[in-house]
Parts: C-alpha cells; structure tokens; sequence
C-alpha cells in the first residue's frame, strides 16, 4: 500500500510539473455551446467520412479535410446552427486531391485546410512521410482538387539531411495571416535537432511557425512557441502532445491549439487545450539552422480553454482528437462562433468519433474586435 501511494504522489508531481496552468481570459474569453458526433459510417462518394484533421469556413460552406494519404480528399459542408445549437450537419460534396505533373510523387498526408473565395484555390498543409524520405509541403489546390503549387520550404523542413522534421510531426496548423499577404504554417512537433518531444517532465519543446508569401511561396518570417508537456502519465509506452491548429486574430495574436494523448486511457487518453499567443516580442528564427545552442525570445502564451472543464458536457465524456478548428457564422448576441473538428483516425485505434464542437468566442480586446469582422 505504501508503494502504490509513492507512485500515485509520482504520477501527482511530474503531472503538475509538466502542464500547471490556469485560465486567463480578461482579453478573451471562449464557451462551449453545443457538440454533434457525425456517424462513423457515414458516406460520400465511396469514402468513408473520417480523419478529419482541418475545417474552413466561408461565406457559409465548411469544408473538411481528410488525412488519408492513399485517397486525399476535401468535403464541403454544411453545418445549421438554430439558437447557438448545432441543428443539423450535411456532407454535400466530396472534391478529390489530384496529384499530377511534378507533384505526382508528393505523399498528401493532409492536416490544415483554408479556403480563399478572392482566388477561388484551397491552401492546404500535408506532414509528407519523413521515415520513408517524402517531405511535408503546403499547396494550392484549385476549386477541383487539382495541385496547382507549392510553397518553398526552408531546408531543415525537408526530410532529408542533419536537421530534418520528426515523422508524423510537421506541418498541422495553417491560418491566413491577418495582412492577407500569406499564410502561417505551424509544425506539430520540434525538429530533431531543435529540441525534445513534450515529456511529462518540462522539456524545452520549440516548435518553429513560419509565414510564407501567398505569391511567391517563399518563407518570410518566423517565430518559436513552447509546446506544454504531456498531460497525463502513459500507462502504456506511447505520448505525444503538440500543435494542432492555428489562426492568427490580430497582428501577432494567434490562437492555438495543442492536444496531448496518452496511451492507456481508451477514449480517454485527449487533453485539448486553446492558447492565446502573442508573437508581437518574438524572435525571427527564420535564419536558424538549429534552435540548440541559440538566444531567441519565444512567442509568449496564456491558456484560454482547457476542454476538461467540459468533459461532462461531451458524448460519454469523451475529449476526441481534436485537430481542426475555424472562425464560424456569427451567434445570436453577435459574437463569433468557433468550429473545432476531431480526427477519429478511422477508428484505426480504437472507438473514435467524429467530433463537431460549437463554441462561443467573446473578444473583449478592443485591438482584435475592432477588425474582428473585417479580416476574419
């Protein structure tokens, strides 16, 4: 008894040392409203609708994207939302990602999905596969799914060489930037030979998210944000927690999503959380090769939302992989709504769902609310 109550003090401490955090939100402030589970065997088009990982929303279509690499694919949408609740969810169409030309070879592994209605092209981010030697990449798609062009990345984002992307860890988050000349592309986990995976211990976990050109795809700046660590002890070996999604709100105002998993738990293994991060005093780490070894100052960040205050409200209790989120319509007392998405990994893993969450976004920062409407 008296070792079981030593490891439970353990599992206590190296818990809090890792994730110890409370909710700021006198500039923002977000609520849950409403959730909708999409059936696993939902269909459109021959494909099974699931894996999930990225949302967009314009001029009143969503549109999801699915991270299956042997059959890349776009849905639109249609989420009803009647008094703050979700009423209703329709998968209307299935778009086909087509590889050709030069890009026939590239691994769409696809996570982030942003639509610009102004050129009519989807920009969309895949982690390629680093152990097999495919690198990541950020494209334009046309209105059909076709691969128009790719963003140039900076080498240590390639998978080959010294400093290169972990696997399944690159690029996850894509928002437009709040100029509308680019977009921000942020990675999931640390390059090698920048620093460590989140542990349940503190780690100095430096993500790079690096902005490009909407025009020339080249990368024109970059800050460095800190990933929490692990937020609960794995029974079982495996635990990863990093970047998901991103949108910037205001000039350097991002908000952030970071899920951690723990294997172990069954469908309990999710912690979600949503950052407020302020890149404004953040150093340009564009020009580094490795992060180790260098002084830079970091993007800084304040909590926002932890979805276990919630988890009572939630389909059996259940925080779901949630990878994907947007500005939705806005709500009845005017202000904006949030759209978060899970990827239910094709219930690969386990019982997943496709998980649609509905939130409130309540902007008391009169430097975000003011362009509120105008640029988001």
């Amino acid at each position: 008894m008296r070792n079981l109550s030593l490891i439970g003090l353990i599992m206590l401490f190296f818990t809090g040392c890792a994730v110890s955090r409370k909710i700021e939100n006198d500039r923002i402030e977000i609520r849950l409203l409403d959730e909708y589970v999409l059936p696993a065997n939902t269909k459109v088009g021959n494909t099974v609708v699931g894996g999930l990982s990225g949302i967009d929303h314009k001029n009143g279509t969503f549109y999801l994207v699915s991270d299956q690499p042997s059959n890349p694919r776009i849905y639109t949408a249609e989420i009803i939302i009647k008094k703050d609740k979700i009423d209703t969810v329709t998968i209307d169409q299935l778009i086909k990602v087509k590889k050709t030309g030069e890009f026939s070879n590239d691994y769409f592994d696809l996570e982030a999905i942003r639509y610009d209605p102004s050129r009519e092209v989807f920009v969309v981010s895949s982690e390629g596969k680093i152990d097999s030697g495919k690198d990541p990449g950020i494209y334009t798609l046309s209105i059909l799914g076709e691969t128009n062009t790719a963003f140039k990345l900076p080498f240590y984002f390639k998978a080959a060489g010294k400093q290169r992307p972990r696997n399944n860890g690159v690029f996850e988050g894509l928002s437009p930037s709040y100029d509308k000349k680019g977009y921000w592309a942020a990675i999931e986990l640390p390059l090698e030979m920048d620093g460590a995976k989140p542990k349940i211990f503190p780690t100095r976990s430096h993500i790079r998210i690096t902005k490009f050109n909407e025009n020339t795809g080249e990368a024109v700046n970059q800050f460095t944000y800190k990933l929490d660590g692990i937020s609960k002890l794995p029974i079982n070996y495996f635990a990863v927690n990093g970047l998901t999604e991103l949108l910037e709100i205001a000039p350097d105002r991002f908000l952030v999503l970071e899920r951690s998993y723990s294997a172990g738990y069954g469908s309990y293994g999710n912690t979600v959380k949503i950052f407020e991060v302020d890149a404004s005093q953040a150093t340009n780490t564009l020009d580094l090769d490795k992060l180790k070894g260098e002084k830079y100052t970091l993007a800084g960040k304040r909590l926002l939302f932890d979805f276990k205050n919630v988890k009572d409200k939630l389909t059996n209790g259940i925080i779901d992989n949630i990878e994907g989120l947007c500005l939705g319509p806005e709500l009845s007392n005017g202000n904006k709504s949030l759209v978060l998405i899970s990827d239910n990994n094709f219930n690969s893993f386990g019982a997943q769902l496709n998980q649609i969450i509905l939130m409130e976004i309540d902007f008391k920062d009169p430097e975000i609310s003011a362009g509120n409407d105008k640029n988001l």
